[in-house]
């Protein structure tokens, strides 16, 4: 598939992933909608993209999952229709499980699982009707196996494979197309956005994220697994092959990872 003419949504585009694909998806032939809380984040997102014209902002909180059909409804009549959903805006976690309140966990799978899986629902019968749609799901690499103190966050990402292994086996009669994105350490804010034990932020960046994918590569990378219709991408350094090993042997993902300086 190409970009040219379609008409892509974005969630999480104020910062990290989300910006830098906005702007280098502006540089196609097509017309995005950009997402997330913060308005004048988004605006000025736009304000860096080619074409602000042919982008709109379009608020929303994924943890308000009530609000989000009505959002919907708004963001198709924005430009007629949605060809592309990028399921990106998330929050992930850095805390151990015995001292991280439940109210955490709950937080983690309100915005990652549920918000990107009421949204989902919400446009899906629009994709139906016009018997084609894509959604593009930024998971994890932790969505396939898991490190220490991310325990809530691969527990979200886990469940939307489930769910979205699902949504392709249904809807594949529709022409609707699931492509998960498995990022494995990108240079971006979402350690230092991450929730601690008792919900607040860690404020700081941790050496492994400071040291992966320089976010713009990342995006390369993702819109080329976008443009081939994966059912799944893994993108990052040697860590992505951390997928493979787990196929082969859950026991030396486990050894492996505890060796390994990701904390």
């Amino acid at each position: 598939m190409n970009f040219n003419n379609k008409i892509i949504w974005i969630t999480g585009a104020s910062s990290g992933i989300g910006k830098s694909l906005a702007i280098t998806l502006s540089h196609y032939d097509c017309k995005l909608i950009l997402s997330a809380r913060r308005q004048t984040a988004l605006e000025n997102v736009r304000a860096m993209c080619k074409q602000p014209e042919q982008i709109a902002v379009l608020t929303l909180d994924l943890a308000e999952t009530d609000t989000l059909t009505t959002v919907t409804e708004t963001a198709i009549s924005i430009f007629g229709r949605i060809d592309m959903l990028i399921n990106n805006g998330g929050i992930s976690q850095r805390s151990p499980i015995i001292d991280t309140s439940i109210a955490v966990d709950r937080k983690l799978m309100e915005v990652d699982y549920l918000g990107t899986v009421a949204l989902s629902k919400a446009l899906l019968p629009h994709f139906v009707a016009q018997q084609s749609g894509h959604y593009v799901v930024v998971s994890s690499l932790m969505g396939k196996f898991s490190s220490p103190l991310r325990s809530a966050y691969c527990g979200a990402k886990h469940a939307l494979h489930g769910f979205f292994d699902a949504m392709r086996l249904e809807h594949d009669k529709d022409n609707v197309k699931v492509t998960m994105i498995c990022p494995g350490f990108v240079n971006t804010n979402v350690a230092r956005n991450a929730l601690t034990a008792d919900g607040s932020k860690q404020g700081d960046q941790d050496e492994m994220t400071e040291n992966g994918l320089d976010v713009d590569v990342f995006v390369q990378k993702m819109i080329t697994a976008i443009r081939k219709e994966k059912f799944e991408a893994y993108i990052g350094k040697f860590e992505k092959f951390g997928v493979f090993v787990k196929r082969l042997s859950p026991r030396l993902i486990h050894k492996l990872v505890l060796r390994s300086k990701v904390r």
